[in-house]
């Protein structure tokens, strides 16, 4: 029920009432030439001490009517609104271009619904394993509900940095920087996955104001400097037993090649005994680091 009560409470956009400022721009110059074609025409006619004549009464209307007319305009600019209020009630949303018109009483706060591009700073944050971690982001992010964004919020743009960070951390605690033993989702291996789930976490705390996150991915990772080295040296150690299981597999794989051509048709008959030298002797031959001097047997196979 709260959280019912909660989206029932949310502003949502509507279009507001305006006219267009052109025709009104027409209305205000035929009012000016009006008052000046008065003026001229009869302005010098009038003696002193007579009363005020009816063109004297009409210019002035004509002018506080001009002035009024002139206080309603407004302009939208391409991917701008402006949001129109009474009295503090919420009565609309303007996104038409151009010139625009509105009563004079009526407030008109502008916001821009252009794409923002917003890169946090650094945040020290423990990944899944608990290690300490620096990341960054960048987000692009725009208005999409002139009146969550005007009126659910204190200040939006605030708004947005704060639970971008928020957001940032929350993403970034869910998963290791890196873990190549567990085959998990890692910060490091897998950017599009954590981009996407950054970009869900952000649409999901940024609805409440109205904003749309269009394109969210991590721009720095990195271990905290207290820790860099030690894990720099366990991912150098990971590397090199990948690298050696690798090798060795290959080895393996290359040993019972050989041994199965070698007994193919009946070309050279092994025992036990010589058969387990040669595997060895291959097995060093392949997965040593240096190179192997080769040793001629002269003599016979078993000598």
């Amino acid at each position: 029920m709260s959280e019912e009560k909660a989206k029932m409470a949310r502003s949502q956009e509507r279009p507001a009432s305006t006219y267009s400022g052109y025709l009104m721009l027409f209305v205000w110059l035929v009012l000016l030439g009006w008052g000046i074609w008065s003026f001229l025409a009869f302005g010098g006619t009038v003696e002193a001490g007579d009363p005020a004549p009816v063109w004297i009464v009409s210019l002035v209307a004509s002018a506080v009517l001009g002035l009024l007319i002139l206080l309603g305009f407004f302009m939208i600019q391409p991917n701008m609104s402006a949001v129109i209020t009474l009295f503090g009630e919420y009565k609309g949303t303007e996104r038409k271009q151009g010139l625009r018109w509105i009563w004079f009483w009526m407030g008109k706060k502008k916001i821009s619904v252009r794409q923002h591009n917003v890169h946090s700073e650094r945040v020290k944050v423990n990944d899944l394993r608990g290690n300490p971690i620096e990341v960054a982001c960048n987000v692009v992010w725009r208005v999409a509900d002139t009146a969550q964004a005007a009126f659910d919020v204190d200040d939006y743009k605030t708004f947005v940095n704060i639970q971008i960070e928020a957001g940032l951390r929350t993403v970034a605690a869910r998963h290791p920087y890196d873990d190549i033993e567990h085959g998990e989702t890692t910060l490091r291996s897998d950017a599009e996955i954590v981009n996407r789930e950054l970009r869900e976490e952000l649409n999901e705390r940024l609805s409440h104001a109205g904003i749309v996150v269009d394109e969210a991915g991590l721009t720095h990772l990195a271990y905290a400097p207290e820790i860099a080295g030690s894990m720099l040296r366990r991912q150098q150690a990971e590397a090199v037993i990948s690298a050696r299981a690798k090798l060795v597999l290959g080895a393996v794989s290359m040993v019972e090649m050989a041994l199965d051509k070698l007994a193919e048709g009946g070309k050279v008959q092994l025992d036990d005994e010589r058969r387990a030298a040669m595997v060895s002797n291959l097995m060093v031959v392949l997965c040593g680091d240096r190179d192997v001097n080769p040793v001629v047997n002269t003599g016979s196979l078993y000598q």
